[in-house]
């Protein structure tokens, strides 16, 4: 199944939204717009294409209502996430966790456009596994840029068989949180200020903590 969604603030108005698929979006405040899953997914073989445009001199909180939670499908264990995201005002965007259960494989790609006045916060955690499992896979890209100026290239993968799996441990949790223009102070994890301003916080271990 693909489920497709886009947001598009604009200054002063409600957030335009439209969706189809089984992933729906729900105004729950003037400037916050809350995801909600219509149907179970991302399921193997699931496509979840999320557009978001935040005009200048509008501010858009976006969240999820409940964890997303990817599984395996009858045909193919891998399913996908893209995001293609367009800000020229203040976007603040903290889901809640991706959890990749039993077996499954997810990938997210994230691909961010900066006009010179935006303002950014992306909070993005995952974990590998529910309660006694550790065989998901996940990757996740994000690529940003400021007015056509490269910001940051980041890529991470967890689970068996990643590039972090090794015989010392493989980290089944992490949590990356990119802010423009300020650097964040409070952030998990290290913090590491980026050459075109604003930082990459990134956190891993074994259990997302509360």
């Amino acid at each position: 199944m693909r489920s497709d969604v886009v947001v598009v603030a604009q200054p002063e108005r409600l957030p335009h939204i439209e969706c189809r698929g089984a992933l729906a979006a729900r105004h729950t405040e003037p400037d916050t717009v809350h995801l909600v899953s219509a149907a179970a997914t991302p399921l193997g073989g699931d496509v979840i294409a999320i557009r978001i445009v935040v005009e200048p001199g509008a501010r858009l909180r976006l969240r999820s209502a409940a964890a997303t939670v990817a599984l395996p499908g009858a045909d193919t264990i891998d399913s996908y996430a893209c995001w293609q995201i367009e800000v020229c005002g203040e976007l603040d965007l903290d889901p809640e966790p991706t959890i990749v259960a039993a077996n499954a494989r997810h990938a997210s790609e994230l691909t961010v456009g900066l006009g010179d006045s935006a303002r950014l916060r992306i909070r993005e955690r995952v974990q590998i596994g529910r309660t006694g499992e550790r065989e998901g896979f996940w990757s996740g890209a994000m690529r940003a840029d400021v007015a056509g100026v490269p910001l940051l290239r980041h890529r991470v993968e967890l689970g068996p068989s990643s590039v972090a799996d090794d015989a010392l441990g493989t980290p089944l949790a992490c949590v990356s949180e990119l802010r423009y223009p300020e650097p964040a102070a409070d952030a998990a994890g290290i913090t590491l200020a980026l050459a075109a301003g604003g930082s990459l916080s990134t956190w891993q271990g074994q259990r997302l903590y509360s």
